[in-house]
Parts: C-alpha cells; structure tokens; sequence
C-alpha cells in the first residue's frame, strides 16, 4: 500500500488527532483519577486568620449576622448572602475583617465551611465538568491541528524550500488567529469562553500548546513531502523503465515483422532456384547476422555509428537482392565519427520506411544517403509514392523518437519537404557516455 494518497485528509486528520490527545494528556490523566476516592481530611484552619463559627440569622430586610456560641456576631451583607447562596440557619466558619470603627460589627470575610462542609466557591458559577472541558480542548485542538496540516501539506513534488517557508508562514498566521478562538477557563469564575474574551489574552500554557501544534504540523509536513517526492521519484522511474521495455518490445516487433521475414524467405527462394549458390550462401550470412543484431541489440541503449553502419550493409544487402539494380546507398561518413554514438537500432526503421512507402523500379531508382552533419547522423531519401501507398502504423519513427528521448534526452528531427523526406538522429561523443 502507497503511504502517499492524493488527498491526505485521513492521515492529517490521524495526525491531527494524535497532536491533541498529547497536548490534552494532562486533562486525560485527571480523568483517569478515580472520582470515588475519598478526598483527604480538612486542613486545619491557619491561625494566620481570624475565624469565627456559629449560626447565621438573615433578617426580613436581607441582612444577616453570623451569632457565635459566645455571644459575639458578625455582619454579613446582603449581596454576599445572595451570591454565596447562604440560608438561615447555616452554621458556618467563617474569616472575618476587623470593624471599620469600634462600634461597629466585625465584617465576614471569606466563609470556610457551612454545615461542616468545606464551602466551594466553584459551584457558585456552574463550573462545567471535567469530561466538558477535555471533550471542548480536544476538538478544539483536533481542528487546529488539522487546519495547519492541510495548510503545510499540498499534495505536489515539486515542493521547494520556498514554497515550505510560505506554507508555513501562512499555517503561523492561521495559528495566531485561532489563539484567540481558544476555549480557556476563567480562573475566578472557572467559566468557559474565547480566549479573545478573557481578562488575559496572554496565556502562557494556552501558547505553549498552539506553538507546539505549530511546530509538530511544520515537522509533519517536511518529513511528509520528502517522502511524497521519494515516491514520486520513484514511480517516475518505474514508469520510464516500463514505457522503456514497451518501447523495445514494440522496436522488436516493428523490425522483425512477418512480411520482412517472408519477403526474405522470397528472395533467398529466387537465388536458390536460379542456382545462384554464392549469392545465396552470403544472403544467408547476412540475413543471420541482421536477426542476430537485432535481437542481441534489442535490450540495448546506445552503440557506436560504425556498428550502426555494419549492421546497414547486412540489412541493406537484403534489399538490394530484392531490388536489384534498382536501390542503392550513398554512405557518407567521416571516419572520426565511427565511434560516436546513438540508440541502437536508429537506421533500421528509417531505411524501412525509405523502402515500404516508396516506389521502385528501374526508371526511377530509389537513393538511400546516410551521412553527417553538425554533430547529427542524417538519413534522406527523395519521396517517390507508391501508386498504392502502404499502410502506415506509425510505429517505426514513434519508437525512434521516444528511445531517442528516454536514452540522450534529445529529440530527433523530421524535415519533410514534399519532395525529400530527412530524418536528423543526434549523436554523442564516446567521451561523455559510456556503450551498454
């Protein structure tokens, strides 16, 4: 199975879910806490403080006093009997501030316990629960996480240092904007909200948390692309080397095809019947060697031009027992470049195609010339149509021009005057290649 996929949202979204369960792992702890063990003993109260204990008495107006067992009383105003939710009758200790004058009543300060409870000051805002809170910071996180990864990871190869460095910018500024959509706990009330409506904005933990999503999703995205490219490097191998032996299969069966082969037969048939017994013993040789070239060659890159032009006086010799007197070859090649090299197999096709869809007779005689020219091995012939053309399956020059991409990187050139028809092969210097 590819690693790689075209839309890379299941994996962002597993990655993107790993990343908030590891920024949340302090929430997920706490919930492992068992919720049934006994929370640990009161502390006892610090002697820091002034205390007082007794029973709060709320009068018909609202206010109330905190009566001790001794006598004395503290006053508790309305609006803290109504927002700490106090009833009378609560036996309550409570922290006290000192009188403002001598006369007056000590003021409660902070009540400590009610009815022999410890007095949470977090039930009076509804805090919401535990399980709220981490389900609320997961898919908070969740949907940061994968908004940045599909920022930071197009799916393209060709994914340069500099598009990274864009990516992630923009994945830094998507970031600093949802910091401020962050759910955060007020740490008063223990309420929920937006970041950008808490009393500070600046949440050090909160920062911490965006900035190692960040970082985690620039990570990702780098280790992801180099692994996309590798692959991508690598089935671009694996589809140059399959087009490759397409394309020497279809070489084979485009050279040695049935009516080559039969006209052969045909014509080493004709110098045995009129007893031309040396003509036919050197057919034989060369119709061999021609076979035997083009097989041990078809897995083959690239061989040098005299081999190439070896193997055009076997193949041409063929021809021209078949037309006799009627086609010839004019070879015009410097001897320095003999060693310079091209695909293997380049003249084959051309001098067939020369032969296939040209007409030729005695009155009209058809000139192959092959020579060289600016560092190219080029091959003409004048066009002389035949009365009834040959079809043509395109698979002789297609196949010349696509080894000749795959193997030097260059492409061949057609010139097609209407009169001449020139086919320009480039060739390379042995120095700079190697034969295989």
């Amino acid at each position: 199975m590819r690693w790689r996929t075209e839309y890379p949202v299941l994996l962002n979204l597993l990655v993107a879910l790993a990343v908030s369960l590891v920024v949340n792992f302090s929430y997920l702890l706490l919930l492992l806490v068992d919720p049934n063990t006994p929370a640990p003993p009161p502390e006892e109260v610090p002697a820091a403080e002034e205390y007082e204990a007794g029973l709060l008495w709320v009068s018909p107006d609202g206010h109330g006093y905190l009566i001790g067992e001794n006598g004395d009383s503290v006053y508790v105003a309305m609006s803290r009997i109504r927002r700490l939710g106090l009833a009378d009758g609560d036996s309550l200790t409570v922290s006290v501030s000192a009188p403002a004058s001598e006369a007056a009543h000590p003021v409660l300060k902070k009540v400590v316990r009610r009815n022999g409870e410890e007095f949470d000051y977090g039930a009076l805002f509804k805090r919401p629960s535990e399980s709220a809170v981490l389900t609320l910071q997961l898919i908070y996180y969740l949907l940061l996480s994968f908004i940045l990864l599909s920022v930071v990871t197009p799916v393209r190869y060709d994914y340069s240092r500099r598009r990274f460095i864009v990516r992630g910018c923009w994945a830094v500024a998507v970031a600093a904007g949802l910091y401020f959509l962050a759910p955060v706990t007020e740490w008063r009330t223990g309420r929920l909200l937006p970041n950008f409506m808490a009393p500070r904005m600046l949440d050090y933990v909160l920062l911490l948390k965006c900035s190692f999503a960040v970082v985690v999703s620039l990570l990702y995205s780098w280790i992801y692309v180099q692994i996309s490219q590798q692959q991508a490097v690598a089935m671009e191998n694996e589809r140059l080397k399959n087009e490759n032996l397409t394309t020497r299969y279809n070489m084979l069966v485009g050279q040695i095809n049935p009516h080559f082969f039969f006209n052969s037969l045909n014509s080493l048939s004709m110098l045995v019947r009129e007893k031309l017994d040396d003509k036919a013993l050197t057919y034989i040789d060369q119709l061999s060697y021609t076979f035997r070239y083009i097989i041990q060659n078809g897995q083959s890159t690239l061989l040098s031009l005299g081999e190439e032009l070896d193997f055009l006086e076997a193949y041409g010799y063929l021809f021209k027992i078949r037309y006799a007197d009627k086609l010839f070859f004019d070879i015009d090649v410097p001897k320095e470049y003999r060693s310079w090299l091209l695909p293997a197999l380049s003249l084959q096709p051309l001098v067939g195609n020369a032969v296939k869809h040209n007409a030729i007779t005695k009155a009209h005689p058809l000139r192959i010339s092959v020579r060289v020219a600016a560092g190219r091995l080029e091959v003409s012939n004048p066009k002389a149509p035949k009365l009834e053309p040959e079809p043509s399956t395109g698979i002789g020059l297609e196949n010349l021009r696509s080894r000749v991409r795959l193997i030097t990187g260059c492409e061949i050139e057609i010139v097609d005057t209407g009169t001449v028809f020139t086919v320009r092969v480039p060739l390379q210097k042995p120095e700079t290649c190697s034969v295989r």
